[in-house]
């Protein structure tokens, strides 16, 4: 029965102290780069502190899943390491305790982080996915915040171009105005100069509200009639000392329904992804069903005699004597020449419209087969992100252990390094198994199936106190491997040359 000792408190309080550190710090870095890439559709949005906050927040919650292996690397690495550099670790191996039981404690905390992850990644990380993405599109409609600059042309306004040459912020009021109207399109544009005016926003923040002073405007008119006494007049022309236009600009942020995203493959937990992929499978498999009997029926057999369905109805058809030996290859070169040349067109034909259908049957399924397929990845990296939590952790608290080096130094590079290793190698299975290049398990289990060996290899080098470094101990691997190989040569060979001398002496006498 395990029983809690004081060393399992200690390496745990170790461990634990690292571990929230460089998991704020791994949440952290992976929340700018996100931020980072949706910064255009946060900035100038005039958004308040609640939605940005909730922004980040749900964020922060996605990013989770991928921070947890990093830190647990990190978190080991330093942990291990920091033992090894104050002989700590020496001192409890040279009083008999064995690495496995050193690790007994954080290996049951690690196998219970593993469990969370799973049920974060299957329970809350679907519900951040989709609150955080319904928040990002509500962000990317919403009309950026409306501020003029000087000197250059103004487009936050659909439909319209503005140019102000100064503005007077005291009296709020924009000097020596151009405005280009395309609202009723490029063709019936309307240019707009104007001495000064003013900008307001009605009361509901829904329409915009632009006021005019001592101004003309110019706009292309097409008069109305047939195709060929059509009149084109270059332009009206208006003065005008007042002018107010009414511009749609909603400033309000409209939030997207959640519901939207309820079908995505994100929004999703391990049971609905399996009832979808169970669901969309059979849709696809029913398609390609149909369309395989669409093409025999209407592309292979295009006449059909009804007689000849009334025998292929039977369950056996009599052979007749004089059709059982007919070659019907034969029939063709009793045709004409004209016959044949018709015959070989009507071919090709058939043969190229046979090629567009089955490529538009291709086209037909792209989209379920690519539903499946997405559905199939997200239920696989539900598990190996969890499943990565336990190879990072074999990793890093064997390789402090032998490197013995504490700090931020050594044991940042090598994890950064690994998992650089690890995210490349997950990336490419990810997008093979995307584009249906690999089944989605291969794709999404080939990092842990490359980093699990090393994981037991660092392990079984801490645990029999093996240096990883040392050449010597390769060279001698290597020479046992060459050895052994030659000594089996020496046995299978001669048994290989007397065979062939009794197959060749056997042939002689033949």
């Amino acid at each position: 029965m395990f029983k809690i000792k004081k060393l399992d408190i200690y390496l745990l309080k170790s461990f634990l102290t690292f571990f929230f550190m460089t998991f704020f710090i791994c949440v952290l870095i992976l929340l700018m780069q996100f931020a980072w890439k949706q910064m255009p559709d946060l900035i100038g949005k005039g958004v308040g502190l609640n939605v940005l906050a909730e922004f980040f927040w749900y964020a922060a919650l996605q990013t989770v899943p991928m921070a947890l292996p990093l830190a647990i690397l990190l978190a080991a690495l330093m942990s291990f390491g920091n033992l090894g550099e104050n002989f700590e670790l020496t001192a409890m191996k040279s009083a008999g305790i064995s690495l496995f039981r050193i690790m007994r404690g954080l290996i049951l905390f690690i196998s219970a982080i593993v469990v969370a992850a799973f049920f974060f990644s299957n329970n809350v990380q679907p519900m951040a996915m989709q609150k955080l993405w319904t928040l990002i599109f509500s962000l990317r409609q919403k009309s950026p915040e409306f501020d003029i600059p000087e000197g250059q042309f103004y487009n936050g306004i659909s439909g319209f171009n503005i140019y102000v040459k100064d503005k007077d912020p005291r009296k709020r009021l924009l000097k020596d105005l151009m405005i280009y109207d395309f609202s009723q399109g490029f063709e019936n544009a309307t240019v707009m100069l104007a001495d000064s005016g003013k900008v307001e926003f009605t009361a509901d923040n829904k329409y915009l509200k632009l006021s005019l002073f001592s101004g003309e405007s110019f706009e292309n008119i097409r008069q109305q009639g047939g195709r060929y006494n059509r009149e084109n007049i270059p332009y009206r022309r208006e003065e005008f000392q007042l002018k107010e236009m009414i511009i749609d600009f909603n400033t309000e942020f409209n939030r997207y329904d959640e519901s939207i995203l309820k079908d995505h493959n994100v929004s999703k937990n391990v049971v609905q992804l399996s009832q979808t992929i169970d669901s969309v499978k059979k849709i696809v498999v029913a398609r390609e069903n149909e369309q395989a009997h669409e093409m025999v029926s209407t592309q292979f057999y295009q006449i059909r005699n009804p007689g000849l369905d009334e025998m292929l109805a039977k369950d056996e058809i009599e052979k007749d004597s004089i059709t059982a030996n007919l070659n019907v290859d034969s029939l063709f070169y009793t045709l004409t020449q004209s016959e044949m040349q018709e015959a070989i067109a009507n071919s090709v034909q058939n043969a190229r419209l046979m090629k567009d259908k089955i490529e538009y049957n291709k086209v037909m399924l792209t989209d379920p087969t690519m539903t499946v397929r997405r559905h199939q990845i997200e239920w696989h990296r539900k598990f190996t992100l969890s499943f990565a939590c336990l190879i990072f952790f074999f990793i890093g608290a064997p390789l402090g252990a032998i490197v013995r080096k504490g700090g931020l130094g050594f044991p940042v590079v090598i994890s950064v390094v690994l998992f650089v290793i690890y995210y490349i190698i997950d990336t490419t299975g990810y997008k093979m198994a995307r584009e249906g290049f690999w089944p989605a398990y291969q794709g999404m289990w080939l990092s842990s199936s490359v980093l699990f060996p090393l994981g037991i290899f660092l392990t079984w080098k801490a645990v029999t106190d093996a240096s990883l470094f040392r050449s010597e101990s390769y060279i001698k691997l290597l020479e046992k491997g060459i050895h052994s190989i030659r000594t089996i040569g020496h046995k299978v060979f001669p048994k290989i040359i007397k065979v062939n001398n009794k197959f060749t002496s056997s042939n002689d006498v033949i």
